[in-house]
């Protein structure tokens, strides 16, 4: 039984959003830092999405959110 989840890009953005508001991972950090917050089983399919969007691993987080777009205050 295959039980593992599916991962988009924005899944992928909404988990890495999640994890910096919570102060657990900083912009600045690799995207693979992300891997101890994915489960194991997870990863190809994680992995395979960013390649599929162009995001190597060694990228910084904020590379991966910086197409988010951002409203004046």
């Amino acid at each position: 039984m295959d039980t593992a989840v599916k991962y988009d890009i924005e899944v992928i953005k909404d988990e890495a959003r999640l994890l910096i508001s919570k102060g657990i991972l900083n912009r600045q950090q690799p995207i693979y830092a992300l891997c101890k917050y994915i489960p194991e089983r997870d990863w190809p399919f994680f992995e395979l999405e960013l390649e599929k969007n162009e995001f190597l691993l060694r990228d910084r987080v904020i590379d991966l959110l910086s197409q988010d777009k951002w409203e004046d205050d």
